[in-house]
């Protein structure tokens, strides 16, 4: 397999969606409760790095498989197994391998940490693969941005920072005499989901945007989205909600002291992203407009890492 179908077949520029929240995590154990380690650090980097490539390379080869219609714009262009002619063999073999890789450095993972991370990780995993595979994958249903916004952007900040603190009693989950054992720190698991929300938001509305583009090529392709059920004109309105709870909360965060104080720098990015929101209800084309909420995900994402590392940086290294 060419190095260009390879990377074509996973959209390896789609994985900042998840390094992003990765980040956000990463910087968010290290500002609120002082710890980094190094070795969960990159066992997680690589082991979400696979999951991620094998869940589009999956999402990529179902569609190739079910595609009703061959025709209109960027079939042949974005579906990489079209464009670069790849053997199916060729493709099933990355995503095995992906997959394989991703379960070893996650075991790998599970074994420096505990069984809180094990748990979360199948669900991660299963949540990744159903969401391309089966007889009713999630991504043709009604179901789809709510989980790729609550996974992407909640989950993986949430086990992120987990891996740093998992010796902390955030949340412990044990089997005790037959009996499932939970405990949680209530107030940190709801400051984290906080932290979180924004995005959340912005990676729900990127797979949301996509579908709003798409409906009528969704409904030839037997693909039954949220925007199909509720309606374009609806979908716009979930769109730009969707933003402004993301900002909601981002300033309940800075109001409780959970965000440090710079991240109200994020606040100013609204400007950017309304305007994105005004441009995209104008029109809705995969080829003209769908990239504003990629663009909204990568500013918003952004300035909330870049701020976190700051507030890191002013609060040990100074």
């Amino acid at each position: 397999m060419p190095t260009e179908g390879f990377l074509k077949l996973v959209e390896i520029q789609t994985k900042v969606a998840s390094v992003f929240p990765f980040l956000l995590g990463t910087f968010y154990a290290a500002y609120r409760f002082g710890t980094f380690k190094a070795e969960n650090f990159l066992l997680m980097f690589a082991s979400l790095i696979c999951i991620d490539m094998a869940t589009t390379a999956i999402n990529n080869y179902m569609d190739f498989k079910r595609a009703n219609k061959k025709r209109g714009f960027g079939y042949g262009y974005y579906n990489g197994i079209v464009r670069y002619d790849l053997k199916e063999s060729s493709v099933k073999a990355v995503i095995y391998i992906l997959l394989g890789l991703a379960v070893i450095f996650g075991l790998l993972l599970f074994f420096e940490t505990n069984y809180t991370i094990l748990i979360l990780g199948v669900i991660s995993f299963s949540i990744g693969i159903l969401y391309s595979f089966g007889p009713v994958p999630i991504s043709h249903t009604p179901f789809g941005e709510i989980l790729s916004g609550s996974f992407m952007g909640i989950m993986i900040t949430f086990i992120a920072i987990y891996i740093h603190v998992f010796d902390r009693n955030l949340l412990n989950i044990s089997m005790q005499s037959g009996f499932l054992d939970l405990k949680m720190n209530v107030p940190e698991i709801l400051y984290i989901i906080l932290i979180s929300i924004p995005p959340a938001a912005g990676i729900a509305n990127i797979m949301f945007a996509n579908n709003i583009c798409d409906m009528d090529d969704d409904i030839e392709n037997k693909r039954y989205t949220l925007p199909i059920y509720i309606g374009r004109e609806n979908a716009l309105k979930v769109f730009r909600i969707l933003y402004y709870i993301g900002y909601g909360s981002l300033i309940i965060s800075l109001i409780l002291k959970v965000a440090p104080i710079v991240s109200v720098l994020v606040l100013f990015t609204f400007i950017f992203v309304n305007r994105n929101i005004k441009l995209f209800y104008e029109k809705q084309s995969k080829k003209d407009t769908f990239i504003l909420a990629v663009k909204n995900s990568v500013v918003i994402n952004a300035s909330m890492v870049m701020t976190l590392a700051i507030a890191v940086i002013l609060k040990y290294a100074l």
